[in-house]
């Protein structure tokens, strides 16, 4: 079966024509040898396995080529993509040395477990290079050599599970090879149990911590030993100065091996194991199963209770994790589970799913602009986070205006037009999540509210019930309602609703449940209130014309507190004159009908009998009984939420913001910059030794500055100086570079010659020094051409452009910034309809390896249209003027870029994903097709990734700038990835929906709380493999426009955290579903607290520093000025930092409802912050009007 049709064939292929023409180029530039590498340093992969040996060539350069791509694609055929198995064999074969050689048993080995463990990752993080650092042998108490395996901080991008998988891989390696097992004593079992609950408590939260019984068990049954090399400051509490263990210092690769990944995915890695383990010899790990066993058991211990706390009706508990870890500044939009919360609507957009949900626009501008498109925010569920979309087609939001009004907002200019006359929020509106995020995470479904796509189902329904097919005349002769009310109702019930009488007349005619824009949330009024509401009605007037009602008045006055029950009930309303409250006719008569009340005399004595025999315990079961019409649960669930962090576009900058990697040593100043350096005409730095044999001169590149030609390689003795040997015959050391004085005056002129320009910018920056092995600089033309155009470098070399990953499926030429007759150009002819392309609002799917970069004026950060220009620009200078070689990009303007090649790169992860450009949104986010987010092993819940030229990455990559640091090839591109192939991504993209629907079988399951894979929808996994497993994706909701909301936080424009403050502070006043006292309390806590107490005890352990050199001291020089230059020597922490937050966390203790513990505590601490710095009343009362 082919897995690719012929159109999506012709893509790939015109992306594969791209690359190699932009290879060949770059290959012929990097041929002239100013590069620390003759040859492009990315290799470029077409799948898994050719990935897989371009990551870990980096460590062993000897298997490339070797044939183990053929055999992995060989062993898939047998086994599957990404079985297990395949790891453990192709490891194996590696070590046995059937590809290659390698200079021990020990090295062959070690390359297996690597290749094994990166073929799990998917070759795309550095976890097999940089979180397996080494394994040893050591010896059993017999005498016996076993494996200790070496784990470090960056096994973390390997996730929980690939952690595991190494250890299973290094297990079956040493098997093999007849090594015996670990036998752990037990001080060594005792100080892996403190070693985890030291650096959980001291250092950082674990994602999961084990029990310490857990912890026991599993290290005293693992063949292995897990260790690591020390990464923290503190030493581990007890059990110090063991024989088998080298350091006292905390490991933190044991305890993300141990905590995060063998004890929490136990399960996953013996559900694999009860299947094939025993064939390949790993029978002895069935300790898992009784270790499962055990954790379940620990936890029903856990549980006990639970089951007589849960609410009675959903079976779930508020979740309070997500609004644990609130920070100052970021609003709580609603607490767990709180009425006026988001609701929950199931469904995608174009562009949400894959862990990304959309709200209303209107709820973005009612929040203050504090959320806005790409902001992540915490949710209570069914994810741990997002980031947020718009979607027009959802419930916006219901607030009460200062006038006394209520209102439903249904789009984004309605709500700009009442945001300054806001007083509250009642009910934040819809947040939209997918099917495929609830299968995910395994949460078991729960009932949304009453929604349009599920009435207009169960109107289809009864629709074909009654007439035995979609009849539209028999249906208008049958309820009187017009044949085209009811077409435009059944085409667009987006848009399309029905009269108020007209959907009691559908309800009454065909008895299905009234419209959702008629229903309101009796569930959230007890009977109390019900009660309130029909006495108010009852003292009320309808207004009627020819006996059909137009509106009801009723009088607030006489009982004030109706109007509350009509705003929790969600009925808009108008308050006329503080007196009157004015509902339409299209309500009235839905309210009254719901409450089945005469609008002709407004008696209420039946209802108010019903009430009291009713025995209800909610509104809605009241007017279930009383109602004519059938009347469903409008509010489902409400999901707690937080602002997280705000959204990102922008270019990367290191600090210091360089423009190349070229040392200036301490003549550079405090900028770093070359002007600084030429003033003084030299640069001290760590340079490469090298030298000219023609010129018979010093050089620190391959090719002379002088004379072109290539230099010689000369290692330096650190204590002899220059030799022209390996290494020094009298202390044994040889490195190929030397400190010296470097005459940057006339570096710097030749590179001009070089570029033959004689004006240079006013400032060049470069780095302190260079931080990579051999401390190779980068060529400092590159940088006198970025400076030219504002580009920065990053540390491998190249120009990053950091986003917010956003999914996206759909598109209109509208949104992008393309013509029509440029999409044409790149393939796209025809929109989902299957209609030619001809209009700027067609929808189209978009092609798999096409992108959407951000061009947000509104942002304060410049767009990827303007920074990827002038990296176009810099780069074909680069190519014409340093290079010799031809332009590459001719672009003029932004739109030039559309068609050109990025390589996109998530953080923790060394493998690019090619991908084009086919546009630009005003959204600050990365918009690209969830297989190319799920290619960079990440999701859309506020993760970010990065986009670099494709020729920027060819040109200017390289290893050897990278630095010498563990964790260093994190983050740098070591292969690009030609063709995404959905079988080869993370996993998690297969649970995606691709329904253009849910079917009403769905909301009943969601009535049931039935687990997610009891209801089949469409899924990506169903297709792989196939020819439409690129294309066909369907979504439930449609968006007018992906750029229809707030584009940029008000969280990024407000100047200070005061203001901030004063913003999170009045969101949580203004919205109902915030409790501000619990908010004010966790500010405090969670944040101030904890910053001024840590500001001021380092403000008594300070260092100081001089203003013009930077030099540090721990106590102030006695001259009073710096001892190197005579500068001016400052704090390097100021009172401010300690007093910023005090004055304000004074302010909110006393204006809000906190505990007398807390308020004493910061009242204890103000006057030790007055015991330091001495009390001023004019900085107290100012700072204090912040809050007034």
């Amino acid at each position: 079966m082919a897995d690719t049709t012929p159109e999506m064939e012709a893509y790939m292929d015109v992306l594969d024509g791209q690359l190699k023409r932009a290879y060949t180029l770059a290959s012929s530039a990097r041929k002239r040898g100013f590069d620390p590498e003759p040859k492009v340093a990315i290799p470029i992969a077409k799948n898994m396995a050719e990935r897989v040996e371009g990551l870990v060539s980096v460590a062993a350069p000897q298997i490339i080529g070797t044939g183990i791509s053929k055999r992995i694609a060989e062993l898939e055929k047998k086994y599957g993509v990404l079985d297990w198995r395949v790891s453990l064999i192709i490891a194996e074969e590696i070590a046995q040395e059937k590809f290659c050689k390698f200079k021990d048993r020990l090295e062959a080995m070690e390359v297996g477990i690597r290749v094994g463990f990166a073929y799990h990752t998917l070759g795309t993080v550095a976890s097999p290079l940089e979180g397996l650092t080494q394994i040893k042998l050591r010896k059993t108490r017999q005498g016996k050599e076993y494996f200790a395996v070496y784990f470090s901080g960056p096994i973390r991008s390997a996730g929980g599970t690939g952690a595991s998988v190494s250890v299973l891989i290094a297990d079956y390696i040493r098997q093999r090879f007849g090594y015996a097992a670990y036998d752990p004593e037990e001080r060594e079992i005792e100080r892996s149990v403190t070693e985890l609950y030291d650096y959980h408590e001291r250092v950082t939260n674990l994602q999961y911590l084990p029990s310490e019984e857990e912890i026991r068990f599993l290290v005293r049954n693992l063949p292995i030993q897990i260790d690591g090399d020390p990464s923290e400051k503190f030493d581990v509490s007890n059990y110090k100065d063991l024989d088998r263990i080298e350091t006292n210092i905390i490991r933190n690769g044991i305890c993300l091996v141990i905590g995060e990944g063998l004890a929490q995915k136990a399960p996953k890695v013996w559900k694999q194991l009860s299947i094939w383990g025993k064939e390949f010899g790993l029978e002895h790990w069935s300790f898992l199963k009784e270790f499962v066993e055990l954790q379940q058991q620990i936890k029903a211990k856990k549980q006990v209770g639970q089951a007589q706390q849960k609410h009675a009706v959903t079976d779930i508990l508020p979740d309070y994790t997500y609004i644990k870890d609130l920070v100052a500044g970021r609003p709580v939009l609603a607490h767990p589970m709180r009425p006026g919360g988001f609701r929950l609507r199931y469904g995608r957009s174009r562009a949400t799913g894959y862990s990304s949900c959309a709200i209303h626009p209107a709820t973005m501008v009612v929040l203050n602009s504090y959320v806005a498109v790409g902001t992540q925010l915490k949710l209570e569920r069914p994810e741990k986070a997002t980031s947020l979309n718009v979607c027009d087609s959802i419930e916006g939001p219901i607030v009460l205006l200062q006038d006394g009004s209520v209102m439903q907002l249904h789009s984004y200019s309605e709500a700009k037009a009442v945001v300054q006359k806001l007083k509250e929020i009642i009910y934040l509106g819809d947040i939209l999540v997918n099917y495929g995020d609830f299968f995910n995470r395994a949460h078991k479904l729960i009932p949304p509210g009453y929604c349009v796509e599920w009435w207009i189902q169960e109107l289809e329904k009864a629709i074909v019930d009654h007439f035995g097919t979609i009849d539209v005349e028999k249906l208008s002769e049958l309820t009187d309602i017009p044949v085209t009310s009811i077409q435009a109702i059944m085409k667009n019930s987006w848009s399309s609703f029905p009269s108020a009488r007209e959907a009691l007349q559908l309800s009454t005619s065909l008895a299905i449940p009234l419209h959702p824009a008629y229903t309101y949330f009796w569930k959230l009024l007890p009977p109390g209130e019900v009660k309130t509401l029909l006495e108010l009605i009852a003292k009320g007037q309808a207004i009627e014309e020819q006996g059909i009602l137009k509106k009801l008045i009723l009088p607030v006055r006489e009982l004030p507190e109706g109007k509350i029950m009509l705003e929790k009930a969600g009925i808009p309303h108008t308050l006329v004159n503080t007196e009157f409250i004015v509902i339409d006719e299209n309500h009235a008569l839905a309210m009254l009908a719901s409450l089945n009340i005469d609008s002709r005399t407004l008696a209420i004595d039946e209802a108010l009998g019903d009430l009291e025999k009713s025995n209800s315990s909610d509104g809605l079961q009241y007017v279930t009984l009383r109602s004519p019409v059938k009347i469903r649960d409008r509010a489902g669930v409400f999901i707690g939420a937080r602002m997280g962090r705000p959204e990102k576009a922008k270019m990367r900058q290191l600090t210091g913001s360089p423009h190349v990697l070229f040392p200036v040593g301490e003549q550079g100043g405090r900028m770093r910059s070359f002007q600084a350096a030429l003033a003084t005409g030299k640069v001290d730095a760590e340079f490469p030794s090298r030298f000219c044999p023609k010129c018979q001169k010093t050089a620190i590149f391959d090719v002379c500055e002088s004379c072109g030609k290539r230099t010689q390689q000369r290692m330096a003795c650190p204590y002899c100086g220059i030799l022209t040997q390996e290494k020094c015959e009298k202390h044994g050391i040889g490195v190929p570079y030397v400190t010296q004085s470097f005459d940057i005056a006339s570096f710097f002129a030749k590179t001009l010659e070089h570029l033959k320009i004689t004006l240079y910018p006013d400032l060049i920056k470069g780095v302190r020094g260079t931080s990579n092995k051999n401390h190779i600089p980068e060529q400092l033309a590159k940088g006198v051409l970025r400076a030219k155009y504002d580009v920065y470098v990053n540390k491998d070399g190249t120009t990053r452009y950091d986003m917010t990953q956003l999914p996206i499926t759909h598109f209109k030429p509208k949104e992008i910034k393309t013509s029509i007759e440029r999409l044409k150009e790149l393939g796209y002819l025809r929109d989902i309809e299957d209609k030619p392309l001809e209009s700027e609002d067609q929808v189209l799917e978009i092609k798999p390896q096409d992108v959407i970069l951000p061009a947000c004026r509104e942002s304060l950060d410049e767009g990827a249209d303007l920074a990827l220009l002038k990296v176009a620009k810099f780069v074909d200078d680069l190519l014409e003027h340093f290079y010799g070689q031809e332009r590459y990009y001719h672009a003029k303007d932004a739109h030039d870029l559309v068609g050109h090649l990025v390589v996109a790169l998530a953080p923790h992860t060394s493998a690019g994903i090619l991908c084009r450009i086919i546009g630009f949104s005003d959204v600050q986010g990365f918009y690209a097709h969830p297989l190319i987010h799920a290619a960079t092993r990440r999701d859309c819940d506020g993760d970010e990734a990065s986009v670099s030229l494709l020729m920027d990455m060819l040109l200017n990559f390289s290893r050897e700038y990278l630095p010498a640091h563990r964790g260093s090839t994190q983050d740098a591109c070591l292969v690009i990835t030609s063709r995404v192939v959905p079988a080869e991504v993370d996993d998690m993209i297969f649970d995606v929906d691709r329904a253009w629907n849910y079917p009403l079988e769905f909301y009943n399951a969601c009535l049931e709380f039935k687990a997610p894979w009891e209801v089949k929808i469409p899924q990506v996994r169903h297709v792989v493999g196939t020819e439409q497993q690129y294309e066909g994706y369907g979504f439930t909701h449609p968006t007018d426009s992906i750029n229809g909301g707030v584009l940029c936080s008000a969280y990024k424009t407000v100047p200070n955290m005061e203001d901030k403050l004063k913003g999170q502070i009045d969101l949580a006043e203004k919205i109902r579903a915030v409790d501000k006292d619990d908010v004010a309390r966790m500010v405090i806590e969670k944040h101030f607290l904890k910053d001024i107490k840590g500001n001021l005890r380092k403000f008594s352990g300070q260092q100081f520093r001089c203003v013009n050199c930077n030099e540090k001291f721990r106590r102030p020089p006695l001259l009073g000025k710096c001892t190197h230059c005579g500068g001016k020597i400052i704090f390097t922490i100021s009172e401010g930092s300690v007093v910023k937050y005090l004055a304000p966390s004074l302010e909110i203790v006393h204006k809000f409802q906190v505990t007398p513990y807390l308020r004493q505590t910061l009242e204890i601490l103000d006057r030790q912050v007055q015991s330091v710095f001495g009390r001023d009343k004019e900085r107290q009362e100012g700072l204090a009007q912040w809050f007034a």
